[in-house]
């Protein structure tokens, strides 16, 4: 319980990061609006989703590794039976 408490928690920490990231975005964005100054915001813009990309990718790495080291413990003779 606690090991998926742990996971949980390692998991869910990068998205409220992103969530503070992505809310402090949005202020700039609606401050540059404000100001009329669109080029900035464009270019903003496309590093903040490059970066959530980057975010998206280390988390489905980290979980086809996990993935891979559960599949590698399984034994490939395995014979799972109807009760």
């Amino acid at each position: 319980m606690v090991a998926l408490r742990n996971l949980l928690t390692a998991l869910f920490l990068p998205v409220k990061l992103c969530l503070f990231v992505f809310h402090y975005r949005v202020g700039r964005v609606r401050a540059a609006r404000a100001a009329g100054d669109r080029g900035a915001i464009s270019i903003e813009l496309a590093l903040a989703i490059i970066v959530l990309v980057g975010i998206a990718v280390a988390i489905l790495g980290v979980l086809l590794g996990l993935a891979n080291k559960v599949k590698s413990q399984v034994p490939k003779d395995a014979v799972v039976t109807a009760p």
